[in-house]
């Protein structure tokens, strides 16, 4: 029997919640994620980093892509997270082309069309309507402007739950652990995201699975998005054989 979605808290509000984040080993998930999401970005622009969470993956953008002129926009619903993320920044000496706010995403207070590329890592699985953050993200992303969403993908079994806490996160601490697994039971999968991209109306995007445990919403920067969004039939679950050796969580 397929798991069903349980949410999970939309805010990380304490400063333990946030600190244990940021402790995390995301290393190798936030350079894949920076990575891709500069292949699809525009070479000059605004970026807007929805669910920032500390900063991470805004400062490894900048760091890998030195030629680009871009700046990023990254706002988070949680204040604990923003704190960790201006420290972050700060040591990083990028306060100039990351600028950081406590916004909501189901409301966003920006205009329609303000920014050439948004952006958003593991976020999706908070919310606990979906659909408000497709809505918010398509209005306020320019026509043929960048996407790149990446989150998990909600597993079929608990027995899958299970081998990807343990591959994943079978090092890390107790209360790392159950906040990987709640965010797995409060992810998303690939058909329901398809669902939600196009009631939002998002046109020449494509959603991939693009690991053993995450989906992807993408459109590259200054493409034609009169076509329909492209959808792919999902990928069968990979059975613990399957399943790569242990390295960063995410």
């Amino acid at each position: 029997m397929a798991l069903t979605r349980t949410l999970e808290p939309e805010v990380m509000e304490t400063e333990k919640d946030a600190l244990e984040y940021d402790s995390m080993d995301f290393s190798e998930v936030n350079l894949s994620f920076a990575l891709r999401a500069l292949e699809l970005a525009p070479t000059t622009g605004r970026i807007l980093d929805i669910g920032t969470g500390t900063a991470r993956i805004p400062i490894e953008m900048m760091q890998q892509g030195k030629n680009n002129n871009i700046t990023i926009h990254a706002i988070d619903l949680s204040a604990a997270m923003l704190d960790v993320a201006r420290k972050n920044v700060g040591e990083k000496r990028m306060n100039t082309p990351i600028t950081l706010q406590l916004v909501d995403a189901k409301q966003l207070p920006f205009m329609e069309e303000e920014f050439d590329m948004v952006i958003s890592n593991s976020v999706v699985h908070h919310v606990p309507d979906p659909s408000t953050f497709f809505g918010e993200m398509a209005r306020v992303v320019r026509k043929g402007g960048g996407i790149f969403v990446r989150d998990l993908m909600r597993p079929a079994s608990l027995a899958m739950v299970d081998h990807l806490v343990h591959t994943y996160a079978g090092d890390s601490n107790p209360y790392q652990q159950k906040l990987y697994r709640d965010s797995l039971h409060a992810a998303l999968t690939i058909p329901e995201v398809e669902e939600y991209v196009k009631s939002a109306g998002i046109r020449g995007a494509r959603v991939v699975q693009s690991s053993d445990r995450h989906w992807s919403l993408e459109r590259k920067a200054n493409v034609d998005d009169s076509s329909r969004v492209t959808t792919r039939s999902q990928m069968q679950d990979p059975g613990p054989s399957a399943i790569p050796a242990r390295h960063s969580i995410g």
